[in-house]
């Protein structure tokens, strides 16, 4: 695939001849917006752990992809996506490629470095960490630290959506590390008028992501403001016991269950939300708050490190600690100054766009 005759206007061969190849879950809409922003600019191949989403199959040829069809755990235990590393090295030696690009280390940066290794790879390796894989999976015990370090030292870059990770990266050995925010690829258009107490949450409902607290917060607010609303969305093993409370609670006719969303469904919802509730116990920058702040969200998060990136000292939204104050200090925000306030930071710093001419730059000069 030629990268000059697509090469985004101003932008004539950015990418150059480098031909890369992804890995990771090409089912995940992370990495299909990786492969987005690459493909009009290298020699783009992908290797998914499972199968891929229709769009890849729009944007790479079928020799240019292999779908391992594995179903990787984000708990580990991937022994199916181990005894795929035979397929991986022998497809990825016919490949030849500059750059291997692992997205999540611990499982996708595991299978570069080894097929690197046991085929004699001429490509450097670029991983890309997603969160979780180096804030969570290296404390769960002495093989899965020793893992994130392997993979992160056979990194010649890598890249981490917030200077916290960075550093705890730098503290597990890895060597230069590009900080920039797994931003937005256009900054939406403003086109519904906001609901004052419409809060509206999308992490999944899992046990990382607190989504009980969610529901603890809002009830507090709508203790306090009778005409709260609040949307959740997404789905994950707590969903039947979060319905099942909110239901005692009395506030089935408050809380909105509504699942998995297409994009243009979110985008609705985001831009008639006032506020945004993400509560997780670990994070790094979230594409979701992004979004949010994007749609003139005001974001009420956990505390956590790379929530005060996104957030600044209560600049751009609420750290929240205690619950019980939680409802009288929304009341104090501007939340129509803060909207415009929020979505200006997004357009400086949160598109993704210029990060990834950035990151090819890179690879070029560790290229030659």
């Amino acid at each position: 695939m030629s990268a000059a005759p697509h090469a985004p206007k101003g932008l004539p061969g950015l990418g150059g001849g480098l031909k890369l190849v992804l890995i990771g879950d090409g089912e995940s809409p992370h990495l299909l917006k990786w492969a987005r922003a690459l493909a009009p600019r290298v020699q783009l191949h992908a290797i998914s752990s499972r199968g891929f989403l229709p769009e890849f199959h729009r944007l790479l040829p079928d020799a240019q992809r292999l779908a391992l069809n594995t179903e990787p755990e984000h708990a580990g235990g991937n022994l199916a996506l181990v005894k795929q590393l035979p397929k991986v090295g022998a497809w990825l030696a016919q490949t030849d490629a500059d750059w291997l690009h692992a997205h999540y280390l611990t499982s996708h940066g595991t299978l570069a470095w080894a097929a690197k290794l046991g085929w004699r790879l001429r490509a450097q390796i670029a991983g890309s960490a997603w969160g979780s894989d180096i804030l969570v999976t290296p404390n769960r015990g002495g093989s899965w630290k020793w893992l994130t370090k392997k993979a992160l030292r056979s990194c010649a870059i890598t890249t981490s959506d917030s200077a916290h990770m960075a550093e705890r990266m730098h503290e597990l050995g890895a060597g230069e590390v590009m900080v920039f925010p797994f931003g937005l690829e256009t900054l939406p258009r403003q086109n519904a008028k906001k609901q004052p107490w419409l809060c509206f949450a999308n992490r999944g409902l899992e046990p990382i992501y607190r989504p009980q607290l969610v529901v603890d917060a809002f009830a507090r607010i709508a203790a306090a403001q009778p005409e709260a609303r609040l949307v959740v969305a997404n789905d994950g093993s707590l969903r039947a016991a979060l319905e099942a409370d909110v239901v005692a609670r009395g506030l089935a006719d408050k809380v909105s269950f509504v699942g998995r969303l297409d994009a243009a469904t979110q985008a609705g919802h985001y831009a008639r939300s006032t506020w945004f509730l993400s509560l997780p116990e670990s994070d790094s920058v979230s594409v979701s708050v992004l979004e949010a702040m994007a749609h003139g969200c005001v974001p009420l998060l956990s505390e956590l490190p790379a929530n005060r990136e996104l957030i600044g000292d209560s600049a751009r939204g609420l750290i929240v600690g205690s619950l019980d104050d939680l409802p009288a200090r929304m009341a104090t925000l501007d939340t129509a100054r803060l909207a415009t306030v929020n979505r200006d930071w997004v357009a400086r710093n949160g598109l993704f766009e210029p990060h990834v001419q950035r990151f090819l730059t890179r690879l070029r000069e560790l290229s030659t």
